[in-house]
């Protein structure tokens, strides 16, 4: 039986209560008592547990049994018979999804299921069935995977500098992890979270940016967690965040752009004198090449005239 199926009792004492002003104190006294027995016949109690994947659960009846006492656990929704510590003779059976991992305390009833995975999340109902009274209590059970250890990676393909006319540059850096549900990505400086992300059904990936100085001194790390664990990847700044090569689309400082500007001047001169100089040695061993042609044209002729005499 399933004690959501109950109406409210402490909100129907009070309104009979409202209703029995009037009567004897004899008749207000029984109703009481009734009203009070009802309440523990039909009163449940739940508690939430969470553990990691692979971990030991128990699930505690918060009772002691007694002899006549029958200890009845479900699971889920559909009330699936598990577990039950059976009267007098204290015998204890497990069945289904527990079976060979499950073991009930004969002393209490308590259920412990070892090497307990994700698909053991959900609701476990126990129902204690006494000589004058059945009580009831859900236990509602979360198991956590085993968290991957985030991972940073440069976005090198993106080099920023915080203004127009800054000239500290920055570096895009981006933490992900893959195969995740109930967990929140975080950011770190210091220990103070600087951005977040959460997220709660399975996730294929989860990535969170973030943008550092390249000389930020600060401390930065990209942690994961969920209600029971925490996997922590710390920034090494140096190793990852390198300058913009060439400056990237970054303006260069601005205390060079004297410097660039006086090497240009004194490098349009020089290229100036360098071509004038070597224009003007081509020229002169031209002149050198043509007269040199001449005087031996000259010896030529000279040298036939006498062959004819």
């Amino acid at each position: 039986m399933n004690s959501s199926m109950f109406p409210n009792l402490t909100f129907l004492s009070f309104s009979l209560l409202l209703f029995t002003n009037d009567l004897c104190t004899s008749v207000r006294q029984r109703l009481i008592a009734l009203i009070t027995f009802l309440t523990g016949v039909f009163g449940d109690e739940t508690e939430y547990v969470s553990v990691m994947e692979g971990d030991s659960v128990t699930l505690h009846t918060g009772v002691v049994k007694q002899k006549d006492d029958r200890i009845l656990w479900y699971f889920g929704p559909e009330n699936i018979l598990i577990a039950q510590l059976n009267g007098k003779a204290s015998s204890t059976k497990i069945y289904g999804r527990v079976a060979g991992r499950g073991t009930l305390d004969s002393q209490t009833g308590s259920l412990t299921i070892t090497n307990i995975s994700t698909t053991d999340s959900g609701l476990y109902n126990l129902k204690i069935t006494s000589k004058n009274r059945v009580s009831y209590k859900t236990s509602i059970v979360t198991v956590y995977a085993h968290l991957p250890v985030p991972v940073i990676i440069s976005n090198s393909s993106k080099c920023s500098s915080s203004s127009s006319s800054s000239s500290v540059s920055k570096c895009s850096l981006l933490c992900s992890v893959v195969n995740v549900s109930h967990v929140t990505l975080s950011w770190f400086k210091g220990n103070s979270s600087i951005s977040s992300i959460s997220v709660s059904d399975l996730s294929i990936s989860l990535s969170l940016p973030l943008e550092v100085e390249h000389q930020d001194k600060n401390t930065f790390s990209c942690v994961l967690n969920n209600n029971i664990s925490t996997q922590t990847t710390h920034l090494d700044i140096s190793q990852l965040c390198q300058p913009c090569s060439c400056f990237g689309p970054t303006r260069p400082p601005v205390f060079l752009i004297p410097v660039l500007l006086c090497a240009v001047g004194l490098l349009i001169p020089t290229v100036a004198i360098c071509f004038r100089k070597h224009r003007g040695g081509y020229q002169k061993a031209n002149l050198m090449k043509s007269g040199h042609e001449a005087v031996l044209t000259i010896k030529e002729r000279e040298h036939k005239i006498q062959e004819q005499v």
